[in-house]
């Protein structure tokens, strides 16, 4: 998620301070990423060193008013009519942990997807439990927005634990597990993997 990028798309509406951008990033995105002033005063020095904002009045109560540039507002237009790319690899827990687990001698893999997928589940019916009404104006849309896909996430989630296990639980444990290897290996990064054409 880029903050910078959703800062100044606050600030293209028009000159704010930074407890005001926090509110205002909160009221708009569901209070589902909770920013701290310190991150956001560091990437508003960042955006004026970069000449995307600058500071501007402040007020009787000592709020540094900050107000985007012409090239800040180009920067959030390519940031909006650019797709969000999809990331290479993971760094979830849950795959990672669940390969591991599956590949490791004496790990009872069905017990570790089980209390994984109650939690998912408890987690995915807290979702929908408080999950706001839409109906309301801007900033109920915007909660149920972000709330809908931590709702599709979850469910996925849930489903991806149902399609491991039905693989891993299909075969026999002793042919899925990996002893240490016995290569040494290199420094460096490890050569990729070429995939067979």
């Amino acid at each position: 998620m880029s903050v910078r990028q959703s800062l100044l798309a606050i600030l293209d509406q028009g000159p704010c301070y930074g407890y005001q951008l926090r509110a205002e990033f909160d009221r708009r995105t569901g209070s589902t990423w909770p920013l701290n002033v310190g991150q956001i005063y560091n990437t508003l020095e960042r955006l004026e060193r970069d000449g995307l904002v600058r500071k501007g009045d402040v007020d009787d109560q000592g709020h540094v008013y900050y107000s985007i540039t012409d090239a800040g507002r180009d920067e959030v237009r390519d940031w909006l009519d650019s797709p969000v790319p999809q990331q290479a690899g993971t760094r979830d827990e849950l795959p990672i942990k669940l390969a591991l687990a599956a590949t490791l001698p004496g790990v009872d893999v069905a017990a570790v997807m089980r209390r994984q997928r109650e939690t998912s589940l408890e987690a995915l019916e807290g979702l929908r439990a408080t999950r706001p009404p839409s109906a309301n104006g801007g900033e109920d849309l915007a909660a149920a927005l972000v709330a809908d896909a931590l709702i599709f996430r979850a469910e996925a989630e849930v489903r991806w634990i149902d399609h491991v296990a039905s693989q891993l639980l299909a075969g026999a444990p002793h042919t899925r597990e990996l002893a240490l290897s016995a290569q040494t290996p290199r420094r460096g990064r490890p050569p990729r993997a070429a995939h067979a054409a």
